[in-house]
């Protein structure tokens, strides 16, 4: 095929010449290729940047908009951030000083302002096959997340080793784990526990094996990690043998539960149970006497109407709603702490505190 040589050619756009008010010419702003030299400078950066100071508020006459103080062009706030970006890029050795790479945002990674910060007090894995890998070594694992409507072998077996283990496991959406962790976690993600949970039935042999009166704390839905914290302190320092929480809707012991207890969950066992009904009737039939702490009781505990002396497990409820009605008919008794206030509430940390310090002093006194 013959190349065409009567192509029309293209129509010569006349370049604009602008003027300014002394009737001067002045280089083409929207070309700023066409007024670099061959060195890569501009004809006009010599009179723009040989100004004195005096000229800063003057109209810049030269490209045709008024030129303003950098305390002008910005407001108070927005002026004090380019400065810090302008500090942050000048104190590199390779770079040149308050000048940004141009290459930087290119190579930036995205950023995802809707996202939650990362805990990283808490270790984390993800992935199906480390996750099995660790249920299968006998890692202890604090909660199991599951992409909903994912039915494969591997899920299966980690559903398995989960519930041998009493792991409690979520199916929940691919948002849930992406707000958890922004890696290719493959559909499944999981924390690891800090802490070992230990079997209640096997503590509660070994206290009676050692001729010990125990003391048991069970906590009903404490979902707040920093009064769990203050909870396990507050029974560590008043002689509660163990903690027992439900594997589901219970807090996750975590980096701010460790340091709010103060490195008592190092040195007070915590049980996990499946089903904390089956829990109390175990209790009660194992010679624990079950007491709950309620504001809903007529009992008061300044009375002394129960002996604490005994084997003793205190019910405490959750923050919200208290004690589920299932748990508060298993109890053998129902206390309430007296109040003088106007507030007919107290935080359930401080109401634990006052409770055990309670059983302490009776048991103290009748020793």
């Amino acid at each position: 095929m013959e190349k065409r040589t009567n192509r029309p050619g293209r129509p010569v756009t006349e370049r604009r010449q602008y003027f300014d008010s002394q009737n001067r010419p002045v280089p083409n702003r929207r070309n700023p290729r066409e007024d670099q030299g061959r060195d890569g400078s501009r004809s006009d950066e010599a009179p723009r940047f040989e100004r004195s100071r005096a000229d800063d508020g003057r109209n810049d006459e030269q490209f045709g908009e008024p030129r303003r103080r950098d305390d002008e062009q910005r407001p108070e706030g927005r002026r004090d951030e380019n400065r810090r970006e302008e500090g942050r890029w000048s104190e590199g050795g390779n770079r040149e000083e308050g000048r940004r790479p141009a290459s930087s945002s290119s190579s930036d990674k995205p950023r995802y302002p809707h996202l939650p910060p990362q805990d990283r007090s808490i270790d984390m894995i993800f992935g199906l096959r480390p996750i099995l890998e660790a249920l299968s070594a006998g890692r202890t694992l604090d909660k199991i997340f599951l992409l909903r409507a994912t039915k494969n072998s591997m899920t299966q077996d980690i559903n398995a080793l989960a519930r041998e283990a009493n792991v409690p496991v979520s199916m929940v959406p691919v948002e849930k784990l992406d707000n958890i962790t922004r890696k290719n976690h493959q559909g499944a993600v999981a924390f690891v526990s800090p802490i070992d949970y230990m079997p209640l039935d096997n503590i509660l042999a070994g206290l009676y094996e050692e001729g010990k009166t125990p003391l048991l704390l069970v906590l009903d839905r404490i979902t707040d990690v920093r009064n769990f914290g203050s909870i396990a302190r507050n029974a560590e320092c008043l002689g509660v043998h163990a903690i027992v929480v439900p594997s589901h809707g219970a807090a996750q012991i975590n980096g701010d539960a460790l340091k709010t207890s103060a490195g008592a969950l190092n040195l007070i066992p915590v049980c996990r149970e499946h089903n904390l009904k089956q829990t109390l009737t175990f209790l009660r039939e194992s010679g624990v006497q079950v007491v709950a702490c309620t504001e809903k009781s007529d009992a008061s505990l300044e009375a002394e109407t129960v002996d604490l002396t005994g084997p003793l497990a205190i019910l405490m409820g959750s923050e919200e709603d208290g004690i589920s009605p299932e748990y508060l008919r298993l109890a053998d008794y129902k206390l309430r702490i007296p109040m003088a206030g106007q507030i007919s509430s107290l935080n359930v940390s401080v109401a634990s505190g006052i409770m055990l310090y309670e059983v302490l002093r009776q048991r103290l006194k009748g020793n």
